[in-house]
């Protein structure tokens, strides 16, 4: 089992075969989250290396105590593909944007079914769950999620507020 604590406090020390080994074991996944984000091969490839430059600069700022290693390098992935969506400034349509957009009824597929982070997800209301994973894996907004569920904004926040607490007591 890969340990991802022990990776970024090599990747901290400086050791560069941490970091390759941490490229090796989650670069196609995080290319996939950073395109869902990006939606484009090219700036999502040049994400995901930003990505893991910043991962190589900051791993000593990274504190167990606030979450898990992977969950962390997933999080500074995916705060660079919604960066770099804002750095390019597309002023594009909702509709455009975000095609196919998932109906209301349209349940999400987990490609590994390991891991308890799916577990939790599982045991998630399923339009909670949608808007966890439209904010968290395809990079909605608040009100793009409000708008693509037909649900108003606020309760938008809300399911999500309670959602990532009811995460956050599962996974502990």
């Amino acid at each position: 089992m890969f340990d991802y604590e022990a990776c970024l406090r090599a990747c901290a020390r400086g050791d560069q075969q941490a970091l390759r080994h941490l490229y090796e074991q989650e670069s196609s996944r995080l290319l996939g989250v950073a395109l869902r984000i990006v939606r484009d091969k090219a700036l999502a490839e040049d994400t995901v290396h930003d990505a893991f430059i910043r991962i190589w600069r900051g791993a000593a700022g990274f504190d167990p105590g606030r979450g898990s290693a992977r969950g962390w390098v997933y999080s500074v992935t995916r705060h660079q593909a919604l960066n770099a969506v804002r750095r390019t400034a597309r002023d594009v349509p909702l509709s455009e944007a975000h095609e196919p957009l998932a109906e209301p009824d349209d349940t999400f597929e987990f490609p590994a079914r390991s891991g308890q982070i799916h577990t939790c997800l599982e045991r998630l209301d399923p339009a909670r769950r949608r808007c966890i994973l439209h904010a968290y894996v395809d990079g909605y907004s608040h009100s793009e999620i409000a708008q693509v569920l037909g649900t108003p904004l606020g309760t938008v926040k809300a399911w999500i507020k309670r959602s990532l607490a009811a995460l956050r007591e599962c996974m502990t």
